[in-house]
């Protein structure tokens, strides 16, 4: 077998120290990123990801928002400053992939398929899985860094709003990707036995 996608999966790590040192240009990345998720797989070739990538302004004005929803729910002045820190540690990075799924290509789903109609979300899910980990491994295979974040859907009407978002589309994570400052700390695993059964 071999072992050059193992080794490429092995960088993709959830980098948090990430900076705006990246070489790539905005039409590189996008291409990058458009195409990837194009060939991510979809149950019935739904294709029902959708993504915005927002580069400067678009991106830090993100992290404004997730920090304002976040506020009211915090406890004290401490509470505030450290979890300020945590978003203004995504801000330093250079861009974010705002990952959803089409609720209507969903719901046609559905309709067409009645036998199938409680499966359809939880393959909506699947196809965002998809997606993400091939993006996400695609750019760590291009030296950038990236970690997942959920802030929805606690931003998701402020973020529908700034943005312009089809209100079709249902908010499934925030992708923030940029230079690696620091690399991601050593990753540990569960045991083989606990994990595998194999069947000869």
């Amino acid at each position: 077998m071999k072992n050059d996608f193992l080794e490429i999966q092995k960088k993709r790590r959830s980098v948090y120290a990430l900076g705006k040192n990246v070489k790539q240009s905005n039409g590189e990345l996008v291409s990058f990123i458009e195409n990837t998720i194009k060939e991510s797989p979809s149950p019935f070739n739904s294709q029902s990801v959708r993504a915005a990538i927002l580069f400067n302004e678009s991106h830090d004005k993100l992290w404004d928002i997730v920090l304002s929803n976040l506020k009211p729910h915090l406890k004290d002045a401490e509470a505030l400053k450290k979890t300020a820190a945590k978003i203004n540690s995504f801000k330093a990075g250079y861009a974010t992939i705002l990952y959803f799924t089409d609720s209507d290509v969903v719901k046609g789903l559905e309709d067409q398929f009645p036998s199938y109609k409680d499966n359809f979300y939880d393959w909506s899910e699947q196809s965002q899985g998809n997606a993400q980990y091939a993006v996400w491994t695609g750019l760590a295979d291009n030296g950038i860094g990236a970690n997942l974040q959920h802030y929805n859907p606690l931003i998701d009407d402020d973020v529908r709003k700034e943005f312009d978002v089809p209100s079709n589309w249902k908010l499934r994570g925030e992708m923030v990707f940029g230079s690696i400052e620091n690399p991601a700390q050593a990753k540990d695993y569960i045991d083989d036995d606990k994990r595998f059964i194999v069947f000869e």
